[in-house]
C-alpha cells in the first residue's frame, strides 16, 4: 500500500502535458512507468467492463446453466452473494463529503448492476439477447461514469484535487491519524514536488500537523526534510503541505558564473538551486535592512564550497571589498581566489587587530553616510560595500565585541558573515545570534542543532537538515532577500572548480575597486600593515602586492639592497634577524644581574618617590628632569610611533615605563595620557588592560 501511494504521489508531481524533462522527474520507472501511471486510472474501468462480465458469465453458465435446477440454484446463490457484496461496498466506502457520497453511490450501483447481470447471465447465457446488449450498453456507461469521476477528481488541469476521504494524499492522511485534518487541492508542480492545502477542524492546530511530518515522510519513503507543512499567515486553521517526491539536485549543481564583470554589489548573487530547479539567489545589499548571515554545518557539509562561490562572485564586482578570517585552513579553502580578497587573515593577532579596528571604521563610515544624506549604504555612496567573513568567530573575538560590531555594521554597508559547526551559546551568544538575521544551515548531526541557526518558522515546518555530511551542499536558507515562501525548500550550492574560479577572479582584477580612503584610514595601522593584499584595478601590473615585512635597522639594510631573487631575499631577511638577535643578546649580556635581590630598593615602583641615599654608601639618587607637558607627550608618542612602524600594535601599560621615566612623570600621568589617546581614537583599550595602536600619534589619522 505504501509503495502504491508513493508511486501515485510521484505521478502527481508531473503535469498532464509534461515535457520529456518533466517525465524524467517521475523517477526510476522512466517514460513507460510515467505513461502507465497516467493512462491506467482511465483504462482500468474499460478493461474491467470489457473482460470480467463476459468471462465470468461464460464460466458460470457453462458450469450450472445446462439444467433448470442447477441454473436456478446458482442464480439464487449469486443473487444473495451479490446483495451481500453490494452492502459491503456501501458500508466500506467513505462519505464524509459530497464528492465521497457520490463515489459511494457509484460504487454501490456498479457492484449491484454487475452482480445482477452475472446472476441473469448464469441461467440465460451471456452472449444471447438481451444479455449481450445490456453488457455492451451498461458496461460502457459504467466505465464512462468512472472516467468522469476520475476527471472531476483531478480537475480540468489533470492535477490531483482531492480531500482526505479518497486515495492518494487522502488515504495517507487517514493512515497517519489526521482525524481532524483535510488535505485538499493536491497538485503536482512537474518539478518533483506535490503541494496541497491543509485545513484543520475545530480543536485541531497546524502546529500539531507539523509535528507529524516525520510520519508522513516515513509513509511516503522520502527524506525527513521532504515533507514541509507551512502555516497560512492569514488563517491559523490552514496551511500548505509540500512533498518532495523526486530529487532534482542529486547529480550536483554547477557553479553559476556572473552575468558580467564589474556589476554592483546590489546585483543578486546566484549561489545554487532550489529543490524545484529555481535559482537560489542572495540579495543582501538590496534588502531594506542588511542582514548579517550565520552559516552552520558539520565538517564536510558544504560550507567551504558555498563560501568559495560567494567570494568569487563578490570579487568580480565594483565598489566591493572582502575581508576573510580563517585561522584553520584559509589558504586551503580560498587560496586560489585570494587575489579577490583584500585582507585574508590566518593569524590570531591579526584577526584581533581587525576586530578591534572595526568599530572606528564603522563610526567613520557612519559619519560619511550622514554627510551624504544616506540612512544606509547604497551604490551612490563614496564608500565600498564590505563583506567581513569570520570562520569560527569564537576563537578570535569575545561575545561583547562581536555583538557591538554586528549591531552597528549593518547600516554602514558592512555585511558580517560568521561560519560555525555548531552555533551553541558557548560558541556565539544569543545577543550575537539575534543580530545574524540571515541563515544558511547545511547538514547537522542532531535535529535540535538546526534551531541554533534557522528561524523557528522554518524548523517548525519540518525544514531540518538532519543529514550530517551525507548530503554535501544541501541546506535551508533564510533572510538576505530570500522570499519567506522559499525558506522551507531545500537548496544546494554550486560545485566549484579551482581553476575556473581562479581565472574568473584574475579576469575581474581591473574591475575591483580598492577600499575607500575613509574606511582604510579608520582601520589605521592594522589595515596598513596587513600581511595579505588582494589585487584590484589600482595594483601596478595587476600583480599581488608583496606581504608587509618589518623593515630591518639601517645597519643591516645592505643585506636586502639589490636583491632580485625571492630566495635571496628570504635568506637576507633571516641573516638580518640573526644579526639583530646577536646584538640584542650582547646588550642584555652587558647588563649585570641584581647583586642584592633582597635589598630595600628591589621593590621600588615607578610611582614611588626617589629614596634617600644610604649615608654609609657612595650612591646618590637624583630625580630625572621633569619635562614640560608637550615634551613629555612627545617622548611618549615617539615610543608608540616606533612600535607602530615596527608592526607592534599591542602593548601593556608597563611597557611604557621607560618612556614615562624619561619624561620625568609617574604612572597616573601615563594612565591619563593613555585614556586621552583612547578617546582620540589613536588607541583602543582591550580586555585585561592591554592596548592596541590604531594610528601612530605622530601621523594624522
Amino acid at each position: 500500500m505504501t509503495r502504491r501511494r508513493t508511486t501515485a504521489a510521484a505521478a502527481a508531481a508531473a503535469p498532464v502535458n509534461g515535457t520529456g524533462a518533466e517525465v524524467a522527474t517521475v523517477g526510476k520507472g522512466g517514460v513507460v512507468s510515467y505513461l502507465a501511471g497516467r493512462i491506467l486510472p482511465y483504462a482500468s474501468p474499460w478493461i474491467a467492463a470489457g473482460t470480467l462480465p463476459p468471462l465470468a458469465g461464460l464460466g458460470t453458465h457453462a458450469m450450472w446453466g445446462d439444467t433448470a435446477m442447477s441454473a436456478g440454484l446458482a442464480s439464487a446463490l449469486l443473487a444473495v452473494g451479490g446483495a451481500g457484496l453490494t452492502a459491503v461496498v456501501y458500508k466500506s466506502t467513505p462519505s464524509g463529503t459530497k464528492f465521497a457520497s457520490f463515489r459511494r453511490v457509484q460504487a454501490t450501483a456498479s457492484m449491484a448492476a454487475g452482480m445482477g447481470w452475472l446472476t441473469t447471465a448464469t441461467a440465460a447465457g451471456p452472449l444471447g439477447h438481451p444479455m449481450i446488449d445490456l453488457w455492451l450498453l451498461c458496461g460502457g456507461l459504467f466505465a464512462a461514469s468512472w472516467n468522469v469521476r476520475q476527471i472531476l477528481r483531478n480537475g480540468a488541469s489533470g492535477d490531483p484535487s482531492e480531500t482526505n476521504d479518497g486515495g492518494g494524499l487522502g488515504a495517507l492522511a487517514q493512515a497517519i491519524g489526521w482525524e481532524r485534518v483535510a488535505v485538499k487541492d493536491a497538485k503536482g508542480t512537474g518539478k518533483g514536488v506535490v503541494k496541497g492545502t491543509v485545513e484543520v477542524e475545530a480543536g485541531g492546530t497546524i502546529e500539531a500537523v507539523q509535528g507529524t511530518t516525520s510520519r508522513v515522510a516515513a509513509a511516503l519513503q522520502v527524506p525527513p526534510s521532504g515533507v514541509i507543512v507551512t502555516p497560512d499567515a492569514e488563517n491559523a486553521g490552514r496551511g500548505t503541505i509540500s512533498l518532495r517526491v523526486a530529487d532534482l539536485l542529486k547529480d550536483g549543481v554547477p557553479f553559476a558564473a556572473p552575468d558580467a564583470l564589474g556589476m554592483m554589489p546590489t546585483h543578486p548573487i546566484p549561489v545554487g538551486l532550489y529543490a524545484d530547479g529555481e535559482v537560489w539567489l542572495l540579495d543582501p545589499f538590496s534588502a531594506p535592512i542588511l542582514q548579517h548571515v550565520l552559516v552552520m554545518g558539520v565538517t564536510g557539509a558544504g560550507k567551504s564550497e558555498f563560501l568559495r562561490s560567494l567570494v568569487a562572485h563578490l570579487a568580480t564586482r565594483r565598489k566591493m571589498t572582502v575581508f576573510l578570517v580563517d585561522l584553520a585552513k584559509g589558504r586551503q579553502t580560498v587560496g586560489h581566489i585570494a587575489d579577490g580578497i583584500d585582507w585574508l587573515i590566518q593569524d590570531v593577532k591579526e584577526a584581533k587587530r581587525l576586530l578591534r579596528a572595526l568599530p572606528a571604521a564603522i563610526k567613520a563610515r557612519g559619519d560619511v553616510l550622514a554627510a551624504e544624506g544616506l540612512d544606509q549604504w547604497t551604490p551612490e555612496s563614496s564608500l565600498n560595500a564590505m563583506l567581513v567573513w569570520i570562520e569560527e568567530a569564537a576563537d578570535v573575538a569575545d561575545f561583547q565585541e562581536l555583538e557591538e560590531i554586528a549591531r552597528k555594521a549593518r547600516s554602514v554597508g558592512i555585511w558580517l558573515g560568521i561560519s560555525l559547526q555548531r552555533a551553541t551559546w558557548t560558541n556565539v551568544s544569543t545577543d550575537v545570534r539575534a543580530n545574524l538575521q540571515g541563515a544558511v544551515c547545511f547538514g547537522v548531526d542532531k535535529p535540535a542543532d538546526a534551531s541554533f541557526c534557522l528561524p523557528d518558522m522554518v524548523t517548525d515546518a519540518g525544514a531540518i537538515p538532519a543529514w550530517g555530511s551525507s548530503r554535501p551542499g544541501y541546506a535551508f536558507a533564510a533572510g538576505m532577500g530570500i522570499p519567506d515562501s522559499r525558506t522551507t525548500m531545500e537548496v544546494r550550492s554550486g560545485l566549484t572548480d579551482r581553476h575556473e574560479l581562479a581565472a574568473l577572479v584574475e579576469a575581474a582584477a581591473p574591475y575591483r575597486d580598492p577600499l575607500d580612503e575613509t574606511t582604510a584610514a579608520a582601520l589605521g595601522q592594522a589595515y596598513a600593515q596587513r600581511t595579505h593584499r588582494g589585487t584590484n584595478r589600482t595594483t601596478p601590473g595587476l600583480a599581488p602586492a608583496p606581504a608587509a615585512t618589518i623593515p630591518p635597522p639601517s645597519a643591516y639594510r645592505d643585506y636586502t639592497d639589490g636583491l632580485d631573487d625571492e630566495d635571496d631575499m628570504t635568506n637576507a631577511e633571516e641573516t638580518a634577524e640573526m644579526e639583530i638577535q646577536d646584538v640584542y643578546d650582547e646588550v642584555l649580556g652587558a647588563i649585570p644581574g641584581d647583586p642584592e635581590p633582597d635589598a630595600d630598593y628591589a621593590g621600588l615602583r615607578l610611582e614611588d618617590d626617589v629614596p634617600d641615599a644610604d649615608p654609609g654608601s657612595d650612591m646618590e639618587f637624583a630625580a630625572p628632569r621633569r619635562a614640560g607637558t608637550e615634551e613629555a607627550r612627545h617622548i611618549l608618542y615617539v615610543e608608540l610611533d616606533g612600535w607602530a612602524q615596527a608592526g607592534r600594535l599591542e602593548f601593556e601599560p608597563a611597557d611604557l615605563i621607560p618612556a614615562t621615566t624619561a619624561a620625568g612623570r609617574k604612572r597616573p600621568w601615563m594612565q591619563g595620557e593613555l585614556k586621552r589617546l583612547v578617546e582620540a581614537g589613536v588607541l583602543q583599550h582591550d580586555a585585561h588592560g592591554s592596548y592596541s595602536i590604531l594610528h601612530s600619534p605622530l601621523q594624522p589619522a
